[in-house]
């Protein structure tokens, strides 16, 4: 009996799954163990219906396709992601941010990178801290270059919109200075002010990609619960990179379960989870 035939047309078999798990790894650097084949199944199951298609066997046939490739991959890649994110995640990164952060950088125009924006949360959440500042502290000019590699999520990134519960975290003052409520009162929604959105530009792209050529360096990096879903020597790769897309004296925030120890990269670790390059 082949073991490695579906028990039905909506089960994984352990050839496809490590299939497509070795993929994700290697093209995507998200760790895909056994433990996580229940959810892609799950996951999966909505190509599989969409596509109309009997099985994901041939499912995986057709995702590693010349055809597949081209007009199937990023779908793939928008369902295996995770999104988790808010406003103000980790406040004390921001009051880190704004209190430290920017008044040692002692600059007029300042470039900043949120890696792994999801739908943009971070990156709105930078443009209002950075433009507080710039009001109240020192007036500084910035731009901030916020990617992802989901198309999906950079979608609802672009358009600014939100459910109103979603600025649950964001303060009083910066709602009503940044942020504009829906005339409709039956649509529940509000969107950041055209201010705000110029400030960001919005861009697809694989952390993994080798080939990555941003065109300038940064005083500031935000790359906040991504690199916890690597292995080790790909977390070395990208921490590394980030070094040389830092400018010297800039800021890398990590999420709050990330770490860098045992990488050797020379960086200073200036609060947690927030790490300097030196000047």
């Amino acid at each position: 009996m082949d073991n490695n035939l579906p028990t039905n047309r909506f089960s994984l078999s352990e050839r496809d799954f490590r299939k497509l798990s070795d993929f994700i790894e290697t093209e995507l650097g998200i760790k895909m163990p056994e433990a996580k084949k229940i959810m892609l199944e799950s996951r999966l199951q909505k190509r599989l219906k969409a596509l109309n298609l009997d099985s994901f066997r041939t499912y995986c046939e057709y995702l590693f396709s010349e055809e597949g490739q081209h007009n199937e991959l990023l779908n793939m890649i928008n369902i295996v992601t995770t999104n988790k994110t808010d406003f103000f995640r980790e406040p004390n990164h921001f009051d880190f941010l704004y209190s430290y952060a920017l008044p040692a950088l002692e600059k007029s125009s300042l470039s900043l990178w949120s890696a792994g924006c999801s739908t943009g949360e971070e990156p709105y959440t930078l443009a209002m801290v950075l433009s507080n500042f710039s009001e109240k502290v020192r007036r500084i000019d910035f731009s901030i270059l916020a990617t992802d590699i989901s198309t999906e999520v950079l979608r609802i990134a672009e358009n600014g919109i939100y459910p109103f519960e979603r600025i649950e975290p964001v303060p009083l003052e910066y709602r009503h200075r940044y942020m504009l409520k829906s005339k409709d009162s039956k649509v529940n929604q509000i969107r950041l002010k055209p201010e705000i959105r110029s400030k960001i530009d919005f861009k697809r792209l694989n952390l993994m990609d080798k080939n990555i050529d941003l065109k300038r360096n940064f005083e500031i990096i935000f790359c906040r619960n991504v690199i916890i879903y690597f292995d080790k020597t790909r977390q070395q790769e990208l921490l590394k990179r980030f070094y040389n897309y830092l400018k010297p004296g800039g800021f890398l925030f990590l999420g709050h379960s990330e770490t860098m120890a045992g990488f050797n990269l020379g960086f200073n670790s200036v609060a947690p989870t927030v790490y300097q390059r030196p000047v």
